[in-house]
């Protein structure tokens, strides 16, 4: 059975497809017929599943719906698919630590990025495919465009890479022959990532962030200092960030709807000195107060800065307040009550001891999360 840590995010990512799973989005992707498509889908559409800062990639939106479909489907124990995806989480960490700046600088969405690897290997534990060869076919197949922030396109971006990981390693177990020696070179040439293995010194699960707000990690950090800052006497000229999260999150002020304003650090700072931190509902559409604030705050970049830390400044150019690492942050994790309130905001109480027992069918937590029939996806 994976540690405790594995268990929390597998949970978040539970609860977050069980809240996105109507979604627009998402019920494109059921209409394909591919459950792991329709729930990764799922998992990452409110952009509230967790993450890992050192390569900005969401490493459990394709791992874990990946191993609990395809677990499902073979009736293994929700215990089983956790070890496989702790297996898929930490080789896709590996990936996404080794490539981080150069998938972001290319373009390049890292989740879809390296999501496929990470879901062949998850797969490729359950099933007995060969895992190199799993792992080779995946990297072949690398895609997804941080162009796709803001849309749709995002959260299918992570399902296709987490189907086409499940079929990589599908077509390993049938006896298709990639070198993995090749395939790296090859993802290196072209994307100007490095592929790595897992190291077990640096494990990625202690790097990974449980989010506490639905909205790009990138914008946390000015979240946090504009909590911070409600109530004081002082409103803010800029936000400085690192720049990396100006490439994250580089909406303007004004978005076009609650979906690309969860990618805008001046609309969500806004947002937070008028109204309070954001939860879902703050993005059901765009509020024009908070455009007209938001349009008064200039963001600005400091490589110097962490890449989630952020710094609101005064009129005369003064630092108002700093947050290095908000919350949900390694530093900061979540507490118990937070994370059931977040889960039962997503989920109510359908997950509830969810992961309690390790020989639970892998197929009972499916039902219950996403009411789907592992085979059919739905």
């Amino acid at each position: 059975m994976a540690d405790a840590d594995y268990a929390a995010a597998f949970l978040d990512w539970l609860g977050c497809a069980a809240g996105g799973v109507d979604e627009r989005a998402a019920l494109a992707a059921g209409e394909l017929g591919d459950p792991v498509l329709r729930a990764a889908t799922a998992g990452h559409v409110l952009d509230f599943d967790d993450t890992y800062l050192p390569g900005i990639a969401h490493l459990s939106a394709p791992t874990a719906p990946a191993a609990l479909v395809v677990g499902a489907g073979i009736g293994v124990s929700i215990g089983q698919a956790l070890e496989a995806y702790a297996a898929g989480f930490e080789a896709m960490g590996a990936l996404a630590r080794a490539s981080h700046p150069a998938l972001y600088d290319r373009g390049l969405h890292p989740t879809a990025a390296c999501g496929a690897l990470g879901a062949a290997v998850a797969t490729a534990r359950l099933t007995g495919a060969p895992a190199a060869t799993s792992a080779a076919i995946a990297l072949l197949g690398t895609g997804g465009l941080r162009a796709a922030f803001g849309t749709d396109g995002k959260s299918l971006q992570v399902g296709l890479g987490a189907a086409a990981g499940v079929r990589a390693a599908r077509l390993a177990a049938a006896g298709a022959r990639v070198g993995l020696e090749a395939a790296a070179r090859g993802f290196e040439q072209a994307t100007g990532g490095t592929y790595a293995e897992p190291d077990p010194a640096e494990r990625a699960i202690d790097a990974n962030w449980i989010k506490a707000w639905p909205c790009c990690l990138q914008t946390h950090g000015s979240i946090e200092a504009a909590l911070l800052l409600r109530g004081a006497d002082a409103w803010p000229v800029a936000v400085v960030v690192h720049p990396v999260s100006l490439q994250a999150a580089g909406v303007g002020p004004r978005p076009d709807d609650g979906l690309q304003a969860k990618f805008s650090i001046p609309y969500v700072a806004a947002h937070t000195l008028l109204h309070g931190e954001p939860d879902q509902s703050s993005f059901d559409a765009v509020d024009d107060a908070v455009c007209e604030l938001a349009a008064t705050i200039q963001v600005r970049t400091d490589a110097e800065l962490l890449e989630s830390e952020a710094v609101l400044l005064g009129g005369d150019g003064a630092e108002l307040v700093r947050v290095e690492a908000a919350r949900g942050s390694p530093e900061r994790p979540l507490d118990g009550a937070a994370l059931e309130a977040k889960l039962h905001a997503l989920a109510g109480d359908r997950l509830d001891g969810a992961l309690d027992d390790p020989e639970r069918p892998a197929q009972d937590v499916l039902e219950a999360a996403l009411g789907v029939d592992s085979a059919t996806g739905g």
